[in-house]
Parts: structure tokens; C-alpha cells; sequence
């Protein structure tokens, strides 16, 4: 099982449902502050951290980036931008682990990354 945790500022429940509509059985999800969800994917705790805020890189992954670092971070989609699978993919392909996303395109983001994470994830 995969497990995704959920920072950022924005939608954590509408994050989750949506991680689970997208990835069904095969994925656990809970939300937490960002710092804590950060921690625990440098901890082991959780696979993946996904966060939502209103430009897809500040409140959404500013804890990330503190914890595991600028390079296992990505923005996917920000305003007026939504996100672009073959990004998606790349970033998931990289190993990237924690992902930032846009209030306006968050289902969008959810299902991106869950099926990139489905195709190419080692976890």
C-alpha cells in the first residue's frame, strides 16, 4: 500500500477523496500540518506528500522543501496552468516525493500524480 500524506494550506479532504477515488485499495491517505507531513515522508511514515495552495509552490510545499530538500520537490500546476501529465510523469519517473498544486486544478493534480505514481512508483 502507498501511503500519500497531505500538507499544504488548502482542501486536504477534497485531496483525499480524491487520492482514494483515483487509487482505490492500493493507497492510504491522511492529512497532517506540512511540517509533519514532510517528516514523515523523510521518516518513512508516508511514500508521497501531496499539498494544495493558491500558486502550487509556496504553501504547498514550503515544509516539504524543508525537509527533504528543493530536489524532491515539484510544483505541477499553478495559476492559469494546469498540470501536464507527461511533467507528471517525469516527476514521479525522477523519484520526486512531494508535489505542489493549484486550488483550481486539484482533482486534475490528484489523478495525474495517482496514476503516474500507479506506472512508475517502486514503492
Amino acid at each position: 500500500m502507498i501511503t500519500i500524506a497531505v500538507g499544504g494550506q488548502l482542501n486536504k479532504s477534497q485531496i483525499i477523496t480524491a487520492i482514494k477515488k483515483y487509487g482505490g485499495d492500493a493507497f492510504d491517505a491522511y492529512a497532517a500540518s506540512d511540517l509533519q507531513a514532510a517528516q514523515d515522508v523523510r521518516d518513512g511514515k508516508a511514500d508521497y506528500y501531496f499539498g494544495c495552495c493558491e500558486t502550487g509552490a509556496g504553501g504547498s510545499l514550503a515544509g516539504a522543501i524543508a525537509f527533504l530538500g528543493y530536489g524532491n520537490c515539484a510544483s505541477i500546476s499553478f495559476p492559469g496552468r494546469p498540470p501536464k501529465k507527461e511533467m507528471v510523469d517525469s516527476y514521479v519517473k525522477e523519484g520526486k516525493k512531494a508535489f505542489g498544486f493549484t486550488n483550481g486544478n486539484c482533482d486534475e493534480s490528484v489523478k495525474d500524480l495517482i496514476l503516474a505514481i500507479k506506472q512508475y512508483s517502486t514503492e
